[in-house]
């Protein structure tokens, strides 16, 4: 079942960070709801209510839905490469939160980031280019000899400052 207008104006930031964790604990232990996605589809026909905005990255091994096994219309996503922020992503945080009513915005990184690992090899590619400029601070913060998954742990933080 969705989250419906009366449970999403009355979550609060922490209890939509606890819905999360809960539903990542279910993902890991492999306790997964068994969810009827064509029923929740029809039921988010005339309105969703997401408690929680992800900036996540656009690998596809870190969607938000099964991660913190959410249903359809739980969760609004945005998700750019490196999970990185610029106008367009503050711009559809701020419609999440301001006008779709979501609880609590989540930065997610995650382990083994291509972006990252871009970023720390100093790529230059057509319009990645742009996009890396956002992760090398972060690179060149923490010095030549950290892991690419110590950057990316970081490069949350950088997300969390910048929004």
């Amino acid at each position: 079942m969705s989250t419906t207008k009366d449970i999403q104006i009355r979550m609060t930031p922490n209890e939509a960070l606890e819905q999360l964790r809960a539903g990542n604990e279910r993902f890991v232990t492999g306790k997964r709801l068994d969810r009827d996605y064509i029923g929740e589809v029809s039921e988010t026909t005339t309105g969703q209510f997401p408690f929680a905005a992800i900036l996540g990255c656009i690998d596809s091994r870190a969607t938000a839905e099964q991660l913190f096994d959410q249903g359809v219309g739980d969760l609004f996503n945005a998700r750019v490469a490196g999970n990185i922020v610029n106008d367009d992503i503050l711009g559809s945080l701020e419609y999440a939160c301001h006008v779709a009513g979501a609880r609590l915005i989540l930065v997610l990184g995650h382990t083994a980031c291509g972006a990252v690992t871009a970023a720390t090899q100093r790529v230059e590619l057509g319009n990645i280019t742009a996009l890396l400029s956002k992760i090398t601070p972060v690179v060149d913060s923490l010095g030549a000899e950290v892991s690419v998954d110590k950057v990316a742990e970081h490069n949350v933080q950088h997300s969390i400052e910048r929004i």
